[in-house]
């Protein structure tokens, strides 16, 4: 939850100011409606960071996996009735991770002064976020912390293997890639300048492809700071355009076009999308302001717009499985689920279904990765060896005929 400030006029005309805890502006919008006022300006209010970490530099952050082992004990602690404070207190007292201990040590500080555990763990919302947090305050909202604490716990734990899954599917083509970079790289240092040297005593006329290779290792060798400043400059420049939010944008829509993973990272970015979205609704929280959350959570800005205008066409009183459709997102089978869940009531179940089905394909195109890529890298190599063949052995053999000659 976070808190929000608003300016507003009620019955009679006259501005009206103050602040409201909620998910998002949206839903601030219709408490302000519901409560006879017409509101004119809601913003986010900045929350202090809470107690400030002293914790080195090079302390390690959280990750992933300590926030499911969170989750996991929580899950437990709050099944079993141990009250919330204390039950935080013992997992601050037994976790690995100093910078976490600190983090819990300072949400167990504001729950004794009387705050409840979702805007307690707002003030870190760089460790907890925003959907780890609403579905947080619906548990306490409806009692059923304990169920809350295990839905998280099973949609981080499908997160984690996804990302599991992604990196062992990376790790061969990135070796390989690497690989080949460092063979160019101590060719043109090391090996192509002893045939320079050899080439230039002979005096004879190189072929083109001999000259570039002669060009590219003298480029190598004497140039080699204008080279890398050059590169660190292009990373600066590329990471810093990306960072904006037009780049931001136009990166993550070119990512879901790149060839062989594009279609992986598409189908990631949905079983993403369906999961978060089923466990929202599973926990209560209103449509419009889970389509809000569930934006975040895909963390992809080009995903998260069409989200957001599926949320502003629903709002305007369209149905679910028509924005859905309208956005382009989805395969018909997906389309027909959430039809029929709609019809039925079951929106929470068969998005939760349609999350396998996606996840389901994501695996399976992860296993199949490496077997697609290897053609790619068999023929880059190829081209490599090529390249050094025709530059290095032609003119050789050029030589070698004139002498025989």
């Amino acid at each position: 939850m976070a808190n929000f400030t608003y300016t507003a006029r009620n019955a009679s005309g006259e501005l009206t100011s103050g602040s409201l805890e909620a998910t998002d502006a949206s839903s601030v919008a219709q408490i302000l409606l519901g409560r006879k006022f017409t509101p004119i300006d809601i913003k986010e209010a900045k929350v202090s960071a809470g107690k400030s970490l002293n914790v080195s530099f090079f302390t390690p952050n959280i990750q992933l996996e300590d926030l499911v082992i969170f989750s996991r004990q929580m899950f437990s602690l709050t099944k079993s009735g141990i009250p919330i404070i204390r039950s935080v207190k013992g997992l601050a007292e037994t976790s690995n991770s100093e910078r976490m201990t600190m983090i819990l040590n300072d949400v167990c500080d504001q729950l004794e002064r009387g705050r409840t555990l979702s805007s307690a763990m707002h003030r870190h919302n760089k460790v907890f976020g925003q959907l780890f947090v609403s579905i947080v305050h619906v548990g306490e909202n409806t009692g059923r912390l304990d169920e809350a604490f295990l839905q998280l716990s099973d949609y981080m734990e499908r997160e984690q293997e996804t990302r599991k899954q992604i990196k062992a599917a990376t790790r061969y083509p990135t070796f390989v890639i690497l690989a080949v970079v460092a063979a160019l790289v101590i060719m043109n240092i090391y090996v192509i300048p002893v045939f320079a040297n050899m080439f230039s005593s002979f005096g004879a006329e190189l072929p083109l492809m001999t000259r570039i290779l002669l060009a590219t290792s003298d480029f190598f060798i004497t140039k080699w700071p204008h080279l890398l400043v050059g590169i660190a400059l292009g990373i600066f420049l590329v990471r810093h355009y990306i960072n904006t939010p037009r780049g931001r944008f136009k990166w993550d829509r070119a990512k879901l076009r790149l060839p062989i993973v594009g279609s992986i990272f598409e189908r990631t970015l949905l079983s993403r999308f369906a999961r978060s979205f089923s466990m929202m609704l599973r926990s209560g929280v209103p449509l419009t302001s889970a389509l809000n959350l569930v934006a975040d959570a895909v963390s992809n800005v080009f995903m998260a717009d069409r989200i957001l205008q599926m949320r502003k066409n629903i709002e305007k009183g369209e149905s679910l499985s028509r924005v859905a459709g309208s956005s382009k997102m989805f395969t018909p089978l997906v389309l027909q689920m959430i039809s029929v869940g709609e019809e039925t009531g079951r929106v929470d179940e068969l998005l939760g279904e349609a999350a396998e089905f996606y996840e389901r394909e994501v695996d399976y195109d992860l296993k199949s990765l490496t077997s697609k890529i290897e053609p790619i890298l068999i023929m880059i190599v190829a081209a490599m060896v090529l390249v050094l063949a025709l530059g290095i052995f032609t003119p050789m053999w050029n030589m070698m005929g004139a002498i025989q000659g």
